[in-house]
């Protein structure tokens, strides 16, 4: 079953230059594909024409009525005063109101109940079960712990949170809702590792249809069973991970360079015969016919198009010659502000050439340990430098003193360069024509990161430390980045929530954790199977049997009275499993109503049982 088509679709901004162009695709039902291409390719455009947030100007979309879709780049506007909290249980909106009712009608019930108000109770009751309003409570603390959202965030106004913590409450609300095609817009931005650890094995088990945009490599690699890359507003497919996709974009790469180059010289050939013909031929008509046939044979020849190479940015750190052993020491460091403390008792020391990974949860203090050893922020203890270190730093959040300034222009005032200089180093880094005189703060995240670091790169540094270097840069900018630090010799310390960039270049790890830091002298890799081998060696905690339920105090009269009323709930239960036998029979044929009604009727089941072993225990209570 087709869950989206989309057929020769066409959007424009610009009459003229379509940004979308005869796109087409289909998504079948449970699909997991990832939707790929440079930035401003039209990624995020299309997933709003899919969400009905954005019209198209042709073509046709097909999105299955009969399916929730949710789109996580889009945070709905709540009420004011909504609490995180309030934001999530927004999800249960329709068993919320169930309950409500159900409510209501107990209260009327007190004094008498009529056949119409228990009709009524019974529906409102089956309906609340169905729809899992039972473990409503549980899914939600489910969802939260794996998306790392406190209990003391879910009292927070909603309103008063970042960008980021808006998303991740987003993205819980959109799983708990059950939507059946999820739209994700680079979920994993705002995420640490654990989460997205998380994320990646919920969507995995997700029985639904994902369509992803993401630059996380190994995000892509978990998930994805095929790739839509969107190239020049058209699609390409490829049948398989982000992996499978680097493979084959490269084999047919590869295929079409070889069969231009072949063409190429065949037509170079054919063309100096058709010359060398065409001249003998001035006096001999054969041979002119027969140099014309030819050049209607080359002509005819199908033409394989020259595979286009994109470009690449061309620049590398400059670098400051490192002299002695230690680059720096931490000693006894510690930071708080009030009554929380972030780290204490750090005790470090970095030699020459190291490259280090700070990893740790999100507000664990990652960014303000960087603040503290450049002596951004204040803390205790003591940080030595060595005496030729030079640092160079790429916050998370990039600040521009003036950001109404062109990019030319603060090359020029910040870097104290010429003009031909600013020109020439704004290129390397894809800053080209009139886009060198965009003002600074209209930038987007991403093309201010990349001006800031071509900024950072000119000087010479023997100490890069970077946060988050690879935050809103797409997946061909990543690459270049990663290609630029490869060349770097100096000390490298950075914060990434990116596992690919972190296994490619981290030789040593720091985890911040409970306030202390603890020190791995090794890769990645390596650091996850230790953190796996602590965790299987923990004890395990065993669930603690389940209480005995109390026995109804009262006496005999008591006892007598549960059990004629757990009889009756035991009929009515059976009842409803008869009556979902009935409707299974009757939907056969159609697949999405059986799959939902043979888990109603698993429900029911289980409900059923519970009650006959409550009946079982309070007849038991009687008879003794």
């Amino acid at each position: 079953m087709i869950d989206i088509s989309v057929k020769n679709l066409t959007k424009f901004f610009v009459i003229g230059e379509n940004l979308l162009e005869d796109l087409s695709f289909d998504i079948q039902e449970g699909e997991r594909v990832a939707i790929l291409g440079r930035n401003g390719c039209g990624k995020t455009t299309l997933f709003n024409i899919l969400s009905g947030q954005m019209d198209y100007d042709a073509g046709e979309v097909f999105v299955n009525p009969h399916k929730r879709l949710g789109l996580i780049s889009q945070i709905p506007k709540f009420p004011e005063g909504y609490t995180v909290e309030d934001v999530l249980r927004s999800a249960y909106q329709v068993l919320t109101q169930a309950r409500e009712k159900m409510r209501l009608l107990e209260k009327q019930m007190e004094a008498g109940a009529t056949d119409e108000q228990l009709r009524e109770y019974d529906a409102l009751a089956n309906r609340f079960q169905a729809g899992g309003g039972y473990e409503m409570d549980v899914e939600v603390d489910k969802i939260c712990n794996g998306l790392g959202i406190t209990q003391q965030q879910r009292v927070q106004l909603f309103a008063s949170l970042s960008g980021g913590e808006k998303t991740r409450v987003n993205l819980a609300r959109l799983l708990l809702e059950k939507t059946d095609i999820l739209l994700l817009d680079e979920p994993t931005n705002h995420l640490d590792l654990n989460s997205v650890e998380w994320l990646e094995g919920y969507i995995k088990t997700f029985k639904g249809t994902v369509l992803a945009i993401s630059h996380d490599r190994y995000f892509l690699d978990a998930v994805a069973q095929r790739v839509i890359e969107i190239v020049d507003g058209h699609a390409e497919f490829y049948s398989g991970n982000y992996s499978f996709y680097i493979d084959e974009k490269q084999a047919r790469f590869n295929l079409q360079l070889k069969q231009y180059e072949q063409e190429q010289a065949k037509l170079k050939q054919l063309g100096f015969t058709v010359e060398r013909m065409k001249g003998w031929g001035i006096n001999n008509r054969t041979l002119y016919r027969r140099a014309m046939s030819i050049q209607h044979r080359m002509e005819r020849i199908k033409k394989t198009e020259k595979p286009k190479t994109e470009k690449t940015m061309k620049a590398t750190f400059g670098q400051k010659d490192f002299a002695g052993d230690v680059a720096f020491q931490m000693k006894n460091v510690e930071k708080s502000f009030g009554d929380r403390t972030l780290f204490s008792g750090v005790e470090l020391e970095v030699e020459g050439g190291e490259r280090i990974a700070l990893l740790g949860d999100n507000g664990t203090g990652k960014s303000t340990f960087i603040k503290c050893l450049l002596g951004e922020e204040g803390c205790k203890g003591k940080i030595q430098f060595g005496p030729t270190i030079k640092w160079g730093y790429l916050p998370q959040i990039i600040h521009f003193d003036h950001p109404e300034r062109s990019l030319y222009d603060t090359m020029l005032y910040e870097k104290n360069c010429t003009p031909q200089q600013a020109r020439d180093r704004l290129g390397a880094f894809l800053f080209q024509g009139e886009d060198v005189f965009k003002s600074v703060g209209n930038l987007s995240g991403g093309e201010q990161a990349r001006l800031r670091l071509c900024m950072l790169m000119d000087e010479k540094i023997n100490l890069l430390i970077l946060d988050e270097p690879t935050n809103h840069l797409d997946i061909a900018s990543r690459e270049w980045v990663e290609a630029a630090i490869e060349e770097f010799e100096g000390v490298l310390l950075f914060v990434s929530h990116d596992r690919y960039f972190i296994e490619k270049f981290a030789e040593r790890i720091w985890l911040l954790e409970d306030g202390k830091i603890r020190d791995f002298k090794c890769g990645y890799s390596k650091y996850r199977s230790i953190l796996e081998h602590e965790s299987a060696a923990k004890p395990q905690i065993t669930a603690a049997p389940k209480p005995k339920k109390e026995k109804p105090k009262g006496g005999t009269k008591e006892n007598e009275k549960l059990v004629r009323r757990l009889e009756r709930e035991i009929e009515k239960q059976e009842q409803s499993v008869s009556g979902l036998d009935a409707a299974i029979e009757a939907a056969a044929a159609d697949y999405q109503e059986l799959t939902r009604l043979l888990a109603e009727k698993e429900s029911a089941e289980t409900v059923l049982m519970e009650l006959m072993t409550q009946w079982e225990e309070a007849q038991e209570s009687l008879e003794s």
